[in-house]
């Protein structure tokens, strides 16, 4: 008879289970010092002259050592990304993948380009990522915060972003960048197909190969 800890880790779409489980083993291999931090992160000179091209995979599975920051990241990514899988990808997994590669390369070419994009792993971005996009496909929810503020849920992204500049003194860049890599990709795929010169095209549409 299988355990309510089975029960829901079966019950979470399986894209989200996917990664979710892949983070929480990279971050336990490296709490048990079976693979340093230092050859996971995102170091292109390594890339291109080391061919360590995994690191273009990896930099999005770790999400620091295991701490409370950790569950704090693989709570809102498990939780959004589920939402995300479950209501407007249900039964379109193809799509939801589609979604988190465009994002991924999104992130990768912003950490190329933006100097202060430098970082050195963009899991947090990615799930800041899917915040944004299922707060703005969601605006009549409303949701609370500590118990204490309550606001719509497009509000979802800033309220974190303060909270975070409170807690932290400085700009979190990961989440300004998700932020932004969420807002082109929601613009794009809601709002562009619906204006008149767009023609209904849909930049971003799921390739058939996938």
């Amino acid at each position: 008879m299988p355990t309510p800890l089975e029960t829901w880790f079966y019950e979470i779409p399986p894209i989200t289970r996917a990664y979710v489980t892949a983070a929480c083993l990279t971050s336990l291999a490296v709490q048990l010092e079976l693979v340093h931090p230092i050859k996971l992160w995102l170091d292109y000179d390594r890339i291109v002259y080391g061919n360590e091209w995994w690191r273009l995979i990896t930099n999005f599975l770790y999400f620091g050592p295991l701490s409370l920051d950790f569950m704090f990241h693989i709570f809102f990514l498990a939780r959004y990304s589920r939402m995300m899988e479950e209501s407007h990808f249900r039964s379109r997994g193809a799509d939801y993948a589609w979604l988190l590669l465009l994002s991924a390369i999104a992130l990768l070419i912003c950490s190329i380009i933006i100097p202060m994009a430098d970082m050195p792993f963009l899991g947090s971005p990615l799930a800041f990522t899917l915040v944004y996009i299922w707060s703005r496909r969601n605006p009549y929810i409303r949701l609370s915060f500590m118990g204490v503020l309550v606001f719509s849920a497009p509000y979802l992204p800033w309220v974190l972003l303060g909270f975070s500049l409170l807690i932290n003194s400085y700009l979190p860049m990961g989440d300004v960048l998700g932020i932004a890599v969420g807002h082109v990709y929601y613009f794009l795929e809601d709002v562009w197909p619906r204006e008149p010169h767009s023609g209904g095209r849909r930049v971003l549409q799921t390739p058939g190969w996938l």
